[in-house]
């Protein structure tokens, strides 16, 4: 039945290129934006994922950034370390220099002093953006953002990355011990292999000495002499002193006598001369071929040092004398192993931060490589659509010409 109300052809073909100019448009659309999924509309599970991933770069990249500040700001820190590390050891070959009696001391103590501003000024230098990390300023660790964690609930957490401080300034408060005057002379406090304190004994050619710390208190101090000047061997007279403070125990007093005496054979090259201990027990062996004189003296009366933090001690070092000498051994070393320390955290924290930074430049590029295959278009796959979609638009609009002009046969039934 033909009818001139109802042209069902027309309908059908007016349908059929709807849907092909829609499809056409989202295809158009494709093209000109380059993404499959350009709103919510497109997908909006996918829109909805795509969105927080891409949050999720933009502040990975932000992270990024604090990280290279972080890693920059570190490593200021560690060469300025390394660097005190090198002076400190150059003030320590002055040291064991000043260990010998026919040098001038004074003139070395001068370029230790020199050492010590320059020392300063490294340390004050240390700043990158306004944040020293070895002034001493303070002691709370530096937090550098590296991540955000996001977990299967959607919540969101930081990571940072803690850096300590090391304290490398010199102006921190210390002073130098002070021996006691009032002489003890029995064995109460130091005993010399049964010799009362301040009393030579003689320690022959390959014998051994044993010098016991008998009791400690705050205040008491302590002297061990050797001398083998008389023999024209190789320390001459070497003093070494302690004074103990409150915390200080028979066996602390022993273990820093000895280190002193370790330290100046080590720096010194001796090897005529040797020393162990067991507690309270410092044992002094003497394999140079003559006597050796033992002088162990105490005191009381003396005022503990007070050690300072960083490198504070710099200041208590005093050449000029045999006694300070000997001491500025003992001290050089803890003051070298503090900056040791200190470069080798901010290196070890530096290698951390350059690797979380290459990782993060990596997720990056997956996350954003993730997005992609989310919503990107494939432009050779539209590319052939489009030109299909054309052709079936033309086609659409004949068939819909044709379907049109079927009611005008109807015409030819009345003439």
């Amino acid at each position: 039945m033909s009818s001139i109300l109802t042209n069902n052809s027309a309908m059908v073909a007016l349908d059929t290129l709807r849907s092909i100019n829609k499809n056409l448009a989202t295809v158009q659309n494709e093209i000109s934006t380059g993404k499959k999924v350009s709103s919510a509309k497109d997908n909006a599970a996918i829109w909805a994922i795509s969105t927080v991933m891409s949050t999720d770069v933009e502040s990975f990249k932000q992270i990024s950034d604090s990280l290279n500040l972080g890693s920059s700001t570190v490593g200021v820190a560690r060469v300025a370390a390394e660097k005190v590390t090198g002076l400190l050891q150059d003030m320590k070959d002055l040291i064991v220099s000043a260990q010998q009696a026919n040098v001038d001391r004074s003139k070395i103590q001068t370029e230790i002093d020199e050492i010590t501003k320059n020392i300063e000024s490294v340390v004050g230098a240390a700043q990158f953006n306004g944040l020293n990390l070895i002034d001493g300023s303070s002691s709370d660790d530096v937090k550098i953002l590296s991540s955000l964690d996001r977990d299967s609930s959607g919540t969101v957490t930081a990571s940072f990355i803690d850096v300590a401080r090391h304290d490398l300034s010199i102006s921190n408060t210390s002073s130098t011990a002070v021996m006691g005057t009032t002489a003890v002379t029995d064995t109460t406090i130091i005993n010399n292999g049964g010799t009362a304190a301040g009393t030579g004994a003689t320690l022959g050619t390959g014998a051994d000495q044993d010098v016991t710390i008998a009791s400690v208190a705050d205040g008491y101090s302590y002297s061990i002499v050797l001398d083998d000047s008389a023999a024209a061997n190789s320390i001459g007279q070497r003093t070494f002193e302690y004074v103990a403070g409150a915390d200080d125990s028979v066996t602390s007093v022993a273990a820093n006598l000895a280190h002193q005496m370790e330290t100046f054979f080590s720096a010194t090259g001796e090897t005529n001369y040797s020393v162990s201990r067991d507690g309270e027990v410092i044992t002094i062996s003497n394999a140079s071929g003559d006597d050796l004189t033992i002088t162990a003296s105490s005191f009381t009366g003396g005022t503990a040092g007070v050690s300072a933090g960083g490198l504070g001690n710099v200041s208590t070092i005093d050449v000029t004398t045999d006694a300070g000498a000997t001491s500025a051994l003992t001290a050089i070393e803890g003051l070298l192993q503090t900056s040791i320390d200190a470069a080798a955290g901010f290196g070890s924290s530096q290698t951390r931060i350059e690797n979380q930074t290459e990782f993060v430049s990596s997720l990056i590029d997956s996350m954003t490589s993730g997005i992609g295959g989310l919503v990107d278009a494939d432009m050779e796959a539209a590319s052939a659509k489009l030109q299909a979609l054309q052709v079936q638009q033309q086609l659409g609009v004949q068939s819909l010409s044709i379907a049109n002009q079927a009611p005008q046969t109807l015409l030819s039934l009345f003439r």
